[in-house]
Parts: C-alpha cells; structure tokens; sequence
C-alpha cells in the first residue's frame, strides 16, 4: 500500500506507522474541500476555514508541511452561514458561498440573516494560495460592519499530524508585520532549515497585519467590497527581495493551462450515463490535481492528506491502471523511478541495488530520520511493478526508445529480484525488513497484522506474497519480450525461463484445492496462510493462473463471504482476523477491485466482472461528489443505504481516482498491436447501466481515433462505430 501501515492498534515498536485515528484525523465524514499543486495541498471545512472550531487535520502542507493551521472568516465577530461549498469540477478553484447570522447593531435594531453574501474563492499554485472574499449588501439600507481573517502557522510536521508525537521541536517565532505591509510566520527547524509562511493583504487590513485582521464594511445598498490575500510558503534563508506571487487570475490560468495539457494527452470518455459520467470526470480531475509535473514527467502523488508525495507501488499502480488511456503517465513514472532508483546497500532505508523506491519525503522529520521514509525502500513489490509496468508501456505504445533509456534500471531490478529479493534462492519473492524502525509488512497491505495463519496466528518472516510471485513472474516475462524487442534473444529465452519456473514454483507452493483459491502467502517457514484474500485476485491480472483455477478464484472472490455488493472485501468474511472495520482484514479498495476487474477480462470471466463492476460503479454514486475514497468498511450492502466509510481514508487518492479507468478498460478489452497499427477491442461489453459510451482521442503514436460503442438490449451485444481517424490507424473488435 501506500500508507506507512495505517490501520488499528498495534505494538509500538510494530514498523506500522499508523495514521491515529482521533477526531481530528478523521475526515470520512465531513467530506473536507481539497486542493493540491506540486508539493503543496490545501485541507479546509466547508466554510472554507482551517481549525475554526477546533484542532484537525486541516491548514496548508508544503513539503509535508503545515505552513497555515488556522484560517478563520469572521462578519462581526461571528461564523457566516453556510450556503453552498465545492470545488470546481477540474479541481481548481474552492468556492464557498456565506451569509450573515442574525446580527445584533443595537439594543433595538438587527442585521437580519441573509442580507450580505459573502463568496470566498481560492486557488492553490505550488507553495501559493490565492484567495478572494467578495463581500455584498444586499438590503435596502447602508451596512455598518466588519470582515475579519485569523491566521496561525505551527509548522507542524505531516507525521506530526498524523499523531507522531516528538520528543523536541525547533523554534517558533512570533508574527511579524513587516514594512512591506505583509505577514511572516516563522520557523527554526532542528534540521536548521528555516521555514516561513508570509501574507499579502489587498487592501491592508485595518492597523496593520497580524494574527487577526479586520475590513471595515461600510456599504451601500448593492455595494460591495472585494478583499485578497495571498499566502506565500517559503523555506531556506530568507531572499533579500520576496517573491512577487502571480495574482489570483494569472494563478488560475496557469493551472487550467496545464491541466489542459495533461488532459490533451489521454483519451476522453464521455456516454449515455450522466452519472457514469459524473464519476469519471471526477476521477479523471483528481488524477490531474494529484499528478505533479516533475523533471521525469507527470507523476501522481498517492492521496490527501496522508500521502501527497512520491510513491512506489501507488504511483506504478496508478498508471498501469491509466495505461490504455494515458500512456504518458506511465512513461513519467517509470523514469521518475529509474532517476530515484537505490544503488547501494542502506540498512536505515531498506535499500538494496536496483531497489525502486517505497517513499520519498522532504518534512523535518523525515530529515532528521525520526522517521525513516526521507528515501525509503522498504517495498517487496515497487520493483517487479516497475519491470512490469515497463513491459506493458512498451506493449502499448512501441516506445522502444524509453527502454532503451531505462534498460540499465529494469537490469538492475531483474538483478535486484534475483539476489536480494529471493532471500532464500527458491524462486519466490519474499521480504524481511533491515530497519529497526521500517516497515514490518512491505506488500501493499502493510499493517501490522495484514499477513496471519487461518488461526490468526501472524506470519513471521520472511515472507512470500501471493500477488508479488504474480508481478515477479509477469516482470520476467515481460522482460523477455523486451530483451527480444531489443536484440538480447539469449537473455530473453533465460528471462522467459525462470518466469515459467517461477509459475509452476508458485502453482505448487501457493494453491489450495480446498478453498480454490491461492494462499494469501507462505510464512518463513514457507507454511503457506490458508486465508481467503483479495491478494490472490491480482494473480489474474498477470495472468499466472491456469484458466480453470482462475474461474474457481473468481468464484470464490464473488461468493458472499468475499463480495459484499459494494466490492470485494481484502480478507473474506469468517478468517479469523477478519473485520470490516479494519485497514487491510475485511474493508474494500476500490483500487484492489480494478485490478482484479482487469484479471477477470483477462481470462474472458464478462458475467463476474460485470457484478464486480456494477458493485464499484455503484460505491462511486453513493459517495459524496462521485469520488471513490481510498478504501471503506467491507460491510454488506443493505438496500436504501450507502458504503460505511473509513475515518482516516485519504480523499482523493490516486489509485482509487484510476479505479475508473481500470474498471472502463475491463469492459472494453482494449489492447494495442503498435506493430501493426491496431487498437483491438476484445469482446467488448457494456453493463445494463451503460448503453452508450464515447471515446475521443484514443491514441496509438502520432495516431487517434474517436470511436462509439454501443449495447444492444435484445443480446447485450455491443457494436462499434469508428467516429474519426487521425493518422495510420486501424480498429479491430476479437469477439
């Protein structure tokens, strides 16, 4: 996963990291409006406020730190009421729409509700918010009155905030005015990085800034008065000139530019389901907000708050589920990992040559190593994704050069898979942590007691996993095909070797007849987990199953222990850890459902995965704004009511967003022969619920097409229609 082991109580000393679950991490409930550029994001309540009303998980993070704890709008002293609050459908712009309380003036007089309106906008660059407040009077009489913004900064490392508790702090000054007329917060790190957080005022506050400032509204019937404040993040010694940040305008052009660049670069889907609608768009806003321009390219942060920063397997995850659709999101996350790639051996990281990474952070913590993920390693299947999704890029696009480019980093992986991977020379890909204070469990269900015997009994390392012997046999095979792609036929036939070693090793260590279905892992002993879980679902993804053991995995994934209508649960109901509460024993993510949804299409399972399906199309519209948490309670489905939410899930989350794509490429069975110039569809089907769907900008190359498909209700047959074709092309649907 891509949590550091958030999940319930565990030993102190477990290598979890749990996020704490308290009042003020958790954000489930109160859906709060994010936003998110580069290394910075922004968490507000609805009023648009940060901490108004009490200590939570909300200001503005820089660098995986909190530069603004309080914002707080006043209208004579008092908290508006709340009309409306969203943010923009391409993720840009927080609008919040406020009015006036019943307002004592006078002992016989009052300023009756709903006669100024007040409307705050803010859009948040790299290191920058903008914000503008709009205050309007409404009534029939002049208005006598005043605004007021209340700000503090504590500085406050994101693990900080996530409950990490430190035995020391840096220094933390008190606000200044400067004679510029702006505002500085400060702070003196132990790492002795200073960090500032500074304030523009437009018009200046009356007497001058400082924590609480005040607008005089003196305002004529239909008059109005606009304020702006700008708040600049800054780290390093202080520049004898500060920044001049772009205006609110300029900002917001800037990013819609971007975003249009990104969006000019993957397909566009459209259909006849305004709801199925609703939900890809939001989707495909959150993976825009959540991709960060880097040197390497696009690459997608995990999720907010937690995770907003670099990843391994979410960021490798994300794309392969994005692939048929935004191939250039891949291309930027696989050089970013080749750049970021470990060369040498470093107990304190988990690192080991050719390992890709887990985590990247930049906070003070993670400086200081209080806590160990400023580069950390600490991921058992980063690197045979890497391999992987490399060998499906090339499938997809024919960019050879890539490969070529990075064919010394997917070298050094397979080596990597090799020696320091299988730690005991079987085969398997297995993992035992080197730090002290790393993670204990280093698949993608990392909390401290994801990995556990049918009798509850937790696995001792070191540990094999189901779904990593899946992308380490899929990582070989594919390295083979691009070892044959580039000349290196005596590699790619020893390569294709071990990956059908590998297959008949895992065929015979892993599978348990009785419960048809994969262990969930083997432990040191190599004792296999006779647990039903998700994990033996993305073994279809890679295709290592043969096609009768993969029915009778999908069977048992869609058996009501397993599926609770809303998807498949990570551990099936009746295993001895099993709660539908927990992070990783019983919940469901939406990302893990896409991916075992693709398994399904892979070996043609069209009735499960249409179920599968419609149970996550269905989480989508039952949650507020069409946007797919990172995971929620695995609950059964009852009629009338919607999925039980997590407390601490990040919203949004990269790989949930790309759920979208995944579960639309299931359903379309879209493929590419670059070779010959061909998109393929295979047997292509759309749900009861989809009768029409659009794609545009489809590409191949220089190449793209727009297509329609559409479902017939006397046979559920679909047909496509070739809309446009741009450059050498061909369409072909396999039946």
């Amino acid at each position: 996963m891509d949590d550091d082991g958030m999940g319930p109580p565990r030993p102190e000393d477990d290598g979890s990291w749990a996020v704490t679950a308290t009042a003020a991490t958790a954000l489930a409930l109160y859906r709060p409006r994010t936003l998110k550029n580069g290394s910075s994001f922004l968490v507000l309540d609805h009023f648009g406020d940060a901490q108004a009303l009490g200590a939570t998980a909300e200001g503005l993070f820089h660098e995986d730190t909190r530069f603004l704890s309080r914002l707080s709008l006043r209208l004579a002293g008092l908290r508006p009421l709340l009309l409306s609050s969203a943010v923009s459908a391409d993720n840009t712009v927080l609008s919040v729409n406020l009015t006036n309380p019943d307002i004592p003036l006078a002992p016989d007089r009052k300023l009756m509700r709903d006669t100024v309106h007040v409307e705050r906008q803010m859009v948040l660059g790299s290191g920058i918010v903008r914000e503008r407040v709009t205050v309007r009077n409404f009534g029939d009489s002049h208005l006598s009155s005043e605004m007021s913004l209340t700000f503090a900064a504590d500085f406050a490392d994101i693990f900080e905030v996530r409950g990490q508790t430190r035995a020391r702090r840096g220094e933390r000054r008190a606000a200044e005015a400067r004679p510029d007329g702006s505002l500085v917060f400060s702070y003196l790190g132990l790492d002795g990085v200073e960090r500032r957080t500074r304030l523009r005022f437009d018009p200046p506050p009356e007497g001058g800034p400082g924590r609480d400032n005040r607008w005089p509204l003196e305002l004529a019937p239909g008059g109005q008065r606009v304020i702006e404040v700008s708040v600049l993040c800054e780290t390093g010694p202080e520049p004898a000139e500060p920044t001049q940040p772009p205006g609110f305008d300029g900002l917001l052009a800037g990013i819609r530019a971007w975003s249009g660049e990104r969006g000019a670069e993957r397909a566009i889907v459209s259909s006849s389901n305004q709801a199925f609608n609703d939900w890809f768009a939001r989707s495909e806003s959150d993976l825009t907000m959540l991709t960060t321009q880097t040197a390497s390219g696009p690459f997608p942060y995990a999720g907010i708050p937690w995770f907003s920063c670099p990843f391994g397997r979410d960021s490798l995850i994300t794309a392969l589920q994005c692939l048929w659709a935004d191939p250039e999101l891949a291309r930027g996350v696989l050089r970013y990992h080749a750049k970021l790639q470990a060369t040498e051996l470093d107990p304190a990281r988990d690192a080991e040559p050719g390992k890709i990474l887990h985590e990247s952070r930049n906070g003070e913590m993670a400086s200081l190593r209080e806590v160990p993920f400023g580069r950390y390693y600490g991921s058992v299947d980063s690197t045979p994704l890497f391999v992987l999704l490399a060998a499906e890029y090339a499938d997809r696009t024919g960019d050879l050069a890539l490969i070529r480019e990075i064919w010394p980093n997917l070298v050094a992986a397979l080596r990597w898979i090799e020696r320091h991977g299988d730690i005991d020379g079987d085969l398997l890909l297995e993992y035992d942590r080197q730090s002290v204070n790393g993670l204990i469990n280093q698949g993608w269900k990392d909390s401290w007691d994801s990995v556990f015997h049918d009798d509850g009994r937790l696995a001792e390392a070191p540990i094999a996993l189901i779904e990593v012997q899946a992308y380490a046999e899929a990582a070989w095979r594919g390295a083979g095909r691009l070892a044959r792609a580039l000349g290196h036929e005596n590699q790619a036939e020893v390569w294709t070797d071990r990956a059908d070693s590998l297959r008949a090793r895992v065929d015979e260590a892993f599978w348990m007849e009785d419960l048809s279905t994969y262990a969930l892992a083997l432990d040191g002993e190599k004792r296999p987990c006779r647990v039903r879980s998700s994990n033996a679902g993305h073994a279809l993804l890679t295709g290592l199953p043969s096609p009768d053991r993969a029915r009778r995995i999908a069977q048992t994934l869609m058996a009501p222990e397993s599926f609770c209508g809303w998807g498949i649960r990570t551990i099936a109901e009746g295993e001895s850890r099993y709660n539908p509460m927990s992070y990783h024993n019983g919940s469901v993510w939406p990302h893990d459902n896409g991916l075992i949804a693709l398994g399904m299409k892979r070996y043609g399972l069209n009735a499960q995965l249409e179920r599968l399906l419609t149970g996550i199309y269905d989480s989508a519209l039952s949650v507020d704004m069409h946007r797919l948490p990172e995971l929620f309670c695995g609950f059964a489905r009852r009629p009338g009511e919607g999925p039980t939410a997590y407390p601490v899930a990040c919203l949004p989350q990269a790989w949930a967003a790309a759920t979208a794509y995944a579960t639309l490429g299931a359903m379309l069975g879209v493929c590419f022969r670059p070779e010959d110039n061909v998109i393929r569809f295979h047997r292509p089907f759309l749900p009861s619920w989809l009768e029409e769907l659009r794609i545009e900008n489809l590409r191949l190359g220089t190449a793209a097409v727009d297509v329609r498909l559409r479902r017939h209700e006397a046979d559920g047959g679909v047909s496509l229609n070739l809309l446009r074709r741009r450059g050498a092309v061909e369409i072909a649907v396999i039946t």
